[in-house]
């Protein structure tokens, strides 16, 4: 068989009856969510709330949000506030896991989770990896995998491992990954006149691999792991409809609950900073006006 044929899916024959015998998502078929899903209250709608996550979703009902985008600390050592940075990974893995199965729990049945990361190259932690393992084992479905593509040449000073040696070379990066998996099926319901992504936007969106500068704002948010708007914006736009409810656990100074309010979503902002809170909101005043 050519290598054309074996580099396509499309072209196998009976491609179809192929994917049947082999079990899509096998690992996730045996799942036990509800499919019915409830309302979000009004209590939780349009609002940035200081606390735990892990803690603060207990209050929400079950499968009443429609999309989670977020982007966890990353253990890098990083001066987050209310946050200490460098917990063992043990720790690090048992908390946010914790909140990401209650995230689990609120999301609706059809809904999707997108979880923005970055391993830790030095400590050898493919975070990317252990976190999408977790989702499987919590019965998700993986979608995809995105590659975004930050062109970080600061890279280019970073140590070589072993100079001109194949002992032990040191690899560098210039991306992060996010992860989406969905719960349930992989199709999200929604109202097709409230879809608002354009057809171009579409045809480059669905390459997963996106070219996006990276923060260049976040001296000025008193944040040291900003994601930019338009990363929001595109994964926003390209996985749920105006009127879904999108909530970021770790929202920080508020980057995701901004976008969705432009992109007229509902959202649910939660950080245990009170001072990221008061600038997530800030950020919401200062668009109303």
């Amino acid at each position: 068989m050519s290598k054309a044929v074996l580099s396509s899916g499309r072209k196998v024959k009976d491609r179809k009856t192929e994917i049947i015998s082999r079990e899509r998502y096998f690992y996730a078929t045996d799942s036990n969510f509800a499919t019915k899903n409830n309302d979000l209250p009004v209590t939780f709608t349009n609002k940035i709330l200081c606390g735990d996550s892990e803690h603060v979703l207990k209050g929400l009902p079950d499968n009443c949000v429609d999309i989670i985008f977020t982007s966890p600390p990353y253990n890098f050592g990083l001066d987050y506030e209310n946050h200490r940075d460098a917990a063992h990974w043990n720790s690090y893995f048992e908390k946010v896991f914790a909140i990401f199965r209650e995230c689990i729990r609120v999301l609706k049945y059809g809904g999707r989770i997108i979880v923005n990361v970055q391993p830790l190259f030095s400590d050898y932690v493919p975070i990317h990896h252990i976190i999408s393992s977790f989702f499987m084992r919590e019965k998700l479905i993986w979608k995809a995998e995105i590659l975004w593509e930050k062109h970080n040449y600061n890279c280019k000073y970073t140590a070589w491992g072993s100079w001109k040696s194949p002992s032990s070379p040191y690899l560098k990066y210039t991306w992060e990954f996010l992860e989406v998996f969905c719960k349930g099926v992989l199709k999200h319901n929604g109202d097709n006149t409230a879809i608002d992504i354009t057809a171009d936007e579409f045809k480059k969106w669905v390459y997963a691999k996106w070219d996006i500068a990276p923060e260049r704002r976040m001296k000025q948010f008193g944040h040291p792991a900003m994601f930019p708007e338009k990363l929001a914006t595109r994964v926003i736009k390209l996985f749920s409809f105006r009127g879904d409810c999108v909530l970021d656990p770790f929202n920080g100074v508020g980057t995701t609950t901004l976008i969705a309010k432009k992109l007229n979503r509902k959202y649910i902002g939660i950080d245990i900073s009170s001072r990221y809170c008061k600038a997530a909101k800030k950020r919401l005043l200062i668009k109303e006006n």
